[in-house]
């Protein structure tokens, strides 16, 4: 149901790269999107101005920063940063900016010598163009998320919404949460805690080994029992499907008798056509954060089961607009 609020005060806007998405969450809330101008110029260089006044409005802005392409993501950055710094040069009293994918949230760390930490310095970004907080969605590391930003920063996260998708296709059967990858573990035993709630019954948990060698992705050491069962793969994302697709095997392998890959952003980068061609996954489950590339073959409208993200956004909207709790949405455990 249509959740209808009070517009005082409230305006959002949908950069272009957002604007399907956007659409949706504001239908979701009961209101359009503000209009905006986006110009190119023949140089190259663009710019983007509100066509209605933002003086003393709490404003949202809503921009996706996957890209669907190398080249592009730090376009729609730049395109973010700087509307964010012209609707604080004209008036509006405060900014968030609602990034349902955040770009660089896999560089959180150092992983060789003099590596950047990508994260922390989009942050460093985002809040000097005047952001007063930042709504996102499932990011790849949680601690480094919120160590990186000094405005308000909001992280919501998908398990009600996979919870309750899952909760209708499952069955009776016996199923188990695996991550990918050890460092995913933690994401799953919450989901894990969740899908068992939904479900009313126990779940299993399981792990897979992943080792990266010169470019090169192996490993194949699960730990948890998945014999029996139907395995839902748990992660913050798809790019190629190769990671899916290699623990996938190893979980045929130990006797699952299902395979599902979840995951809230469904980047699939090229390359992923192969991975979502490979019957070893009997289902792909993503969210509408990333729109489809139209450059990968074989991901067809339909051939990829979408949960939309644009409720759990339009509730968090509605909520910090009315300064209500998010403690629900941010699914804290315990």
């Amino acid at each position: 149901m249509t959740r209808h609020f009070g517009h005082t005060g409230l305006q959002i806007f949908a950069l272009a790269a957002a604007r399907d998405f956007a659409g949706r969450i504001a239908a979701r809330i009961g209101t359009g999107l503000a209009p905006h101008e986006e110009r190119e110029f023949e140089d190259g260089e663009h710019k983007a101005r509100p066509l209605v006044s933002v003086r003393g409005q709490n404003v949202y802005v809503i921009q996706c920063l996957d890209g669907g392409g190398v080249k592009q993501v730090n376009d729609r950055i730049v395109r973010l940063l700087f509307f964010l710094a012209t609707l604080k040069d004209v008036g509006a009293a405060r900014v968030t900016a609602v990034v349902p994918y955040l770009a660089y949230s896999r560089k959180e760390r150092q992983t060789k010598s003099r590596d950047p930490v990508a994260t922390r310095t989009l942050a460093r970004l985002i809040e000097a163009a005047g952001a007063d907080a930042v709504v996102t969605l499932d990011v790849h590391n949680l601690a480094a998320f919120q160590n990186a930003f000094r405005c308000r920063a909001w992280h919501l996260d998908t398990a009600y919404l996979f919870a309750d998708h899952l909760a209708g296709v499952l069955g009776a059967g016996p199923v188990a949460v695996v991550s990918p990858d050890a460092g995913g573990v933690k994401r799953a035993q919450l989901f894990r805690e969740m899908l068992a709630t939904r479900l009313g019954r126990d779940v299993g948990l399981a792990f897979m080994e992943k080792r990266r060698s010169g470019g090169e992705v192996g490993g194949s050491l699960l730990v948890g029992e998945v014999g029996g069962r139907t395995a839902v793969m748990i992660d913050d994302m798809i790019a190629s499907g190769g990671t899916m697709v290699r623990a996938a095997r190893a979980l045929k392998e130990q006797g699952a008798e299902k395979v599902f890959a979840v995951a809230a952003h469904g980047l699939f980068t090229a390359g992923a056509d192969k991975a979502r061609a490979d019957p070893v996954i009997d289902r792909w489950i993503v969210t509408d954060t990333v729109t489809p590339r139209a450059d990968v073959p074989g991901l067809a409208a339909g051939s990829v089961e979408i949960v939309s993200a644009a409720p759990l956004f339009a509730e968090a909207i509605r909520r910090l607009h009315e300064n209500g709790s998010l403690t629900e949405l941010l699914h804290f455990p315990g």
